[in-house]
């Protein structure tokens, strides 16, 4: 069964983060919540718990995962940013968006896009998510905690009605420890943003697309799906 950290949504105790930090550098994977939905996550440099990460979403082989990072001066060490793209997710950030970028060398090939060597990062706008990043000082994981069979085209926790303790038990003994702040299941997708290429394309329209649908106008380059 997994431990349940019940810690304030905004200025989160410090003994508990220390608690959740400990735990996700011995390799625990944990249940909490984002800017946009209840993620699972791990350390980004706990190779076991990345595994175990794939391992339960089922992802297949070459499957990239998404990590947070807390600024976009960490986006920089774990991805090659140019001036353009630097200037577009600093008009960004922090909030719901996922960049795809060319990852560098400090990125475990077990998050990689093995053919394109890119990576997802975000920075995300919830004070959780900043202090456990803090803390730990390396950036977490962050996939959606939608089960396998369960894809953007199923019905959502919350629109199946399901609680957030409803969604802590299905999970409990899949993770290791819960993080619960008392925000209920939002279950919403970030925009996605693919800045690999001269051309920036959305590839997805999620929470905050109007900021970029305004920055496209002012700027007419970025492209659209």
């Amino acid at each position: 069964m997994a431990t349940i950290y019940t810690i304030h949504p905004t200025t989160p105790q410090v003994r508990l983060l220390q608690q959740i930090g400990s735990a996700l550098q011995a390799g625990a994977v944990m249940l909490y919540p984002t800017d946009t939905s209840y993620a699972i996550g791990c350390d980004l440099r706990a190779k076991d718990a990345l595994q175990r990460v794939r391992h339960l979403k089922q992802l297949a082989t070459g499957k990239p995962l998404t990590f947070l990072c807390p600024s976009l001066a960490g986006i920089a060490q774990y991805a090659q940013v140019s001036d353009s793209n630097y200037r577009l997710m600093r008009s960004l950030v922090p909030g719901p968006y996922t960049f795809i970028l060319p990852a560098t060398k400090l990125v475990p090939q077990l998050v990689l896009n093995p053919k394109r060597k890119t990576t997802g990062i975000r920075v995300p706008d919830h004070p959780l998510c900043q202090a456990i990043l803090a803390l730990l000082a390396n950036p977490i994981i962050s996939t959606s905690a939608r089960l396998p069979g369960e894809d953007e085209t199923t019905l959502t926790p919350l629109e199946r009605g399901l609680s957030r303790v409803e969604l802590f038990d299905r999970l409990d003994r899949m993770v290791d420890l819960i993080v619960d702040d008392g925000s209920e299941v939002l279950d919403q997708v970030s925009t996605i943003l693919d800045l690999t290429e001269p051309q920036p394309q959305v590839l997805r329209r999620g929470l905050g697309y109007e900021r970029v649908a305004h920055w496209e106008e002012d700027s007419g380059i970025l492209g659209r799906t």
